[in-house]
């Protein structure tokens, strides 16, 4: 095994809740209502459709809002590695990576370890821009049960609550997470900070139609199968873990590529989130997010008063 290079799940497709879209010369991130399954091949600058996003279409009347998923592994935090990162804006290439303990960054001299204050209370993080970012790695379909599609998401709301889920589901089947049928879902919800606009997040839960006492059942059925063929969880649990610990960082050169364009799309990287959206001739400028925060902080600065 090469030192230096993470082993990570192979990937067939990947899972997203937006797209990418060119705006004034720009290609700029735009959310969605609904997921969408692509393959790992691009064509003019999109993304190509993965066979199974017609086929779940079809199952469906409506939005892609659910998907019938199953974990690689036991394990809940290697099927999503959640950690705090600092990417560079014009490659994606990862300079921080840490877990509010301890990170690693890439220094002059090599890559040093360090502790890790979260974003919050780094002044390095604060600077370059350092946020939470995950990578779910789930099967969809029989074809490859080995082949998984990745979602990447910097989303407070979908890491939360997918860790959460993850955790609690294998606590409930005696860890046998790996044989759960469960299913990706959408939703939606509204805050203050959206300014009451829908968000839309990521949640896992048992597929429609079933009950969790009906999913465990099916977990129990499924694993002594898979034991009396000779399948053996654990093992493969342990050959993850070494695998994403044979590498500083998780993400490849060519993923890399990928989180510049998802999360640093902007032709312009440095001054992408500071200026605002295009607008139709002769209409009035729309408030960037930094301007109406400002504001929002001077009302109730003069409130307070």
């Amino acid at each position: 095994m090469l030192k230096g290079l993470a082993i990570t799940p192979p990937v067939v497709g990947r899972i997203s809740i937006g797209r990418i879209v060119e705006r004034a010369g720009k290609r700029l991130p735009e959310k969605d209502d609904q997921f969408t399954l692509t393959t790992q091949v691009q064509q003019r600058g999109e993304w190509l459709l993965h066979p199974l996003n017609e086929q779940l279409h079809k199952a469906t009347s409506g939005k892609l809002r659910a998907i019938p998923v199953r974990m690689l592994f036991n394990d809940p935090d290697l099927n999503l590695r959640a950690d705090y990162s600092l990417f560079a804006r014009e490659t994606g290439r990862p300079m921080c990576v840490g877990n509010g303990e301890t990170c690693r960054r890439v220094a002059g001299d090599g890559i040093e370890n360090l502790p890790c204050a979260s974003p919050d209370g780094c002044s390095f993080g604060q600077q370059g821009g350092c946020k939470p970012y995950a990578r779910l790695n789930v099967l969809i379909g029989d074809e490859d049960e080995m082949g998984s599609f990745v979602f990447r998401t910097t989303s407070f709301n979908s890491i939360r609550t997918l860790a959460a889920r993850l955790h609690y589901f294998a606590a409930v089947s005696g860890n046998l997470l790996a044989c759960l049928p469960l299913e990706l879902k959408l939703r939606g919800k509204s805050t203050a900070q959206s300014y009451r606009s829908a968000i839309y997040y990521v949640d896992l839960s048992v597929r429609v139609g079933s009950t969790l006492e009906e999913a465990l059942t099916q977990a129990r059925e499924l694993d002594a199968r898979r034991k009396s063929a000779g399948f053996d969880q654990a093992a493969l649990d342990t050959a993850a873990r070494l695998g994403f610990a044979n590498g500083a960082f998780e993400d490849s050169a060519e993923e890399q590529a990928a989180v510049a364009e998802e999360f640093y799309p902007s032709s312009e990287p440095a001054k992408a989130s500071s200026e605002p959206p295009p607008t139709e001739p002769g209409s009035p400028a729309r408030p960037t997010l930094r301007e109406k925060l400002e504001r929002q902080a001077v009302l109730l600065g003069g409130a307070a008063a």
